[in-house]
């Protein structure tokens, strides 16, 4: 199906193409030091997935419209035969790429996710997001004191707030909190696709990993 977004991205590097696709709430730029990494090997293109990073808003938001987002820009750039390395959100995006449209894919990189459905615990991370209340924002580090209560974890605030941004106005997300909200339980699942991905396929987890088990082989 023709998409109707035109994702961000950010190329550098030379060679075989290679794709990084990142995960919820997160955005290109996640991704920046390791694609220094990959680009004495690769040309490497990190790319903004819908509803994230400087790509478009759309409503919907589920796992075939966004895998099509990614074949669409393959085209438009003609690249032949990427590798797609996906994290979390970014790696199920890449599977269902995989098994739709496996004559695209030269190889497939999925980190720390399964083609499994995970729970819901960002629900409350996008309604606390929600309930910032942006007009009452002086700085970053206000924003930070005022979401401390609901999200305690630090690093994830400090994560979580590379979305935060300041215009003429005050201080917008660039994230799609409603989108994320109106598709957070569909982001969580994992579609039932017809066919299958047989080419070199590489998984990697965290040792603490509770998103990749040994149940999911």
């Amino acid at each position: 199906m023709m998409s109707d977004i035109t994702l961000a991205f950010e190329r550098s590097g030379s060679g075989p193409p290679l794709i990084i696709l990142h995960g919820l709430f997160g955005s290109s730029t996640n991704w920046k030091s390791i694609a220094q990494c990959l680009t004495k090997s690769y040309s490497v293109d990190r790319v903004d997935l819908r509803n994230h990073g400087a790509s478009p808003w759309h409503d919907t938001m589920d796992y075939l419209a966004m895998a099509d987002d990614v074949k669409q820009f393959i085209e438009q750039h003609q690249l032949e035969n990427p590798i797609l390395l996906g994290h979390s959100m970014g790696g199920k995006v890449a599977m269902v790429l995989a098994v739709r449209y496996p004559a695209l894919v030269k190889a497939l990189v999925v980190v720390d996710i399964a083609p499994v459905t995970t729970d819901t615990r960002h629900t409350s991370v996008v309604r606390a997001l929600r309930n910032l209340n942006l007009a009452a924002v002086r700085s970053r580090r206000n924003a930070e004191m005022a979401l401390s209560f609901d999200i305690p974890d630090a690093s994830l605030r400090r994560f979580l707030l590379q979305n935060l941004i300041r215009r003429e106005t005050g201080y917008v997300w660039r994230i799609n909190l409603q989108a994320l909200a109106d598709n957070i339980t569909m982001l969580a699942d994992f579609p039932v696709l017809p066919g299958c991905y047989s080419g070199p396929t590489l998984f990697v987890r965290g040792g603490d990993s509770q998103y990749v088990q040994i149940k999911h082989e």
